[in-house]
């Protein structure tokens, strides 16, 4: 999946976050919804100016974007 093709960054569209491109849908949005729940199709039905290959898009973006930082997470006491 090149999310590339499906993810844009404009500082003049949603204050520069990272967006579906041809929306003003924030990739956030779409991840917020992913993890509260919602299926594919749900999200689908709330926003329908997506595609299900747009949401591979969103998933695989994170993916990329979790790969490249290392985060540290303390122990719970």
């Amino acid at each position: 999946m090149n999310w590339h093709q499906h993810i844009s960054v404009d500082a003049n569209v949603c204050h520069g976050r990272a967006c579906l491109s041809g929306t003003r849908i924030p990739v956030s949005v779409v991840l917020d919804n992913l993890a509260a729940g919602l299926t594919i199709d749900e999200i689908l039905q709330s926003y329908p100016t997506l595609t299900s290959e747009s949401i591979q898009a969103v998933l695989s973006y994170a993916a990329h974007l979790a790969s490249e930082r290392f985060v540290t997470v303390a122990a719970e006491a």
